[in-house]
């Protein structure tokens, strides 16, 4: 697929004429290549992207403020920097393209499923029984949440936790019927975190490939470091990601002060949904890569253990460890020139 196409296929917002969220510029330039698009560029720089004399050249939105001399102030530098701000959500922009909703309306841009939904509107109704009996109790796992589920003595005590819950909020117990769709509006948050689970068991799945392959090259003088290094670099990924949910299952862990303040934990759900997506969607191209991996010693996998140092090292290596990467690193590209790619 055409770098331009895979721009367009990547962001669910298509192009919509009237829509006052549509990106439009006023400076012709914009409008002056046919296959010009926005991305994120290897180390998160916002950027754009052209066909320049049979080259495929990336301009840096800096670069491209300070030659046109778009001011912050000015309508197309307010437009670069929502789209460096919707970049951080979809894997690409172009001209006529609507905004991600993240930056305009504060909800997301993709959809999660019918089956996330269902497992957040039975969590946080196993959460209300659980209260109901002195005992609350969060479910993460979707196995143990449906075994809970289809228990007959929970089942009776769900419409007893509805009304309970309605006495407790001050609206009498014959009000139930409004907690139910005060569960609904939660439920409909929290879908897209559990849908970030999934993602998350993903990432998962490569980490226990990368650590097959650190023991497999573990004798191996010419890639036990690198190995090595992505191995260490995966468990740091997984230990961030794991603070984040066990955070929000924290933040989200009393259904009786989520019910009694729906719009703050709206806000913070939201919140944590998009710092996930941010972190979680780049993970997404390796997905079917690493999937047909076998744990074996192959060139193949050689090239995949380097490729993942690449993506990883500038996210989760520890500051001065990427320092002392990034110099060595910038010394051997001085010794080599780009070719197919301009860079402004």
């Amino acid at each position: 697929m055409a770098a331009a196409d895979e721009a367009n296929t990547a962001n669910p917002a298509k192009s919509q004429g009237g829509d006052d969220n549509a990106i439009k510029f006023e400076h012709k330039f914009f409008a002056s290549f046919e296959e010009l698009y926005f991305r994120l560029t290897d180390t998160g720089e916002a950027a754009v992207v052209l066909k320049m004399a049979g080259n495929e050249a990336i301009l840096a939105f800096d670069g491209i403020k300070r030659e046109f001399g778009l001011t912050e102030d000015s309508a197309d530098g307010r437009l670069l920097n929502k789209i460096a701000e919707g970049l951080q959500y979809v894997r690409g922009l172009k001209p006529g393209d609507v905004l991600p909703k993240e930056v305009t309306t504060r909800e997301a841009s993709w959809e999660p499923t019918d089956r996330h939904r269902r497992i957040a509107r039975q969590r946080l109704t196993m959460q209300l029984v659980t209260w109901l009996t002195g005992d609350e109790h969060i479910f993460t796992s979707p196995e143990e949440l449906a075994q809970v589920a289809e228990d007959p003595q929970v089942k009776k005590n769900i419409n007893l936790a509805f009304a309970e819950a309605a006495e407790e909020l001050g609206l009498g117990r014959d009000r139930r019927e409004e907690v139910v769709t005060y569960i609904e509006t939660l439920a409909k948050e929290l879908a897209y975190i559990e849908a970030e689970r999934d993602v998350f068991t993903e990432i998962k799945k490569i980490d226990d490939k990368v650590q097959g392959l650190r023991r497999l090259y573990g004798s191996d003088r010419g890639m036990i470091e690198t190995v090595d290094q992505v191995a260490r670099l995966c468990q740091r990924a997984l230990k961030v990601f794991q603070e984040n949910f066990d955070q929000i299952d924290a933040q989200t862990g009393e259904i009786l002060a989520m019910l009694k303040n729906i719009d703050n934990q709206t806000d913070y759900i939201r919140s944590a949904r998009d710092e996930l997506h941010r972190r979680m969607i780049p993970w997404e191209d390796y997905f079917p890569v690493w999937k047909s991996v076998y744990v074996v010693k192959s060139d193949e996998n050689v090239l995949r253990i380097r490729d993942l140092y690449q993506f990883l090292a500038p996210r989760f290596m520890q500051v001065n460890e990427w320092v002392l990467v990034t110099k060595r690193g910038f010394d051997q590209a001085k010794k080599k020139p780009l070719g197919g790619v301009l860079r402004w």
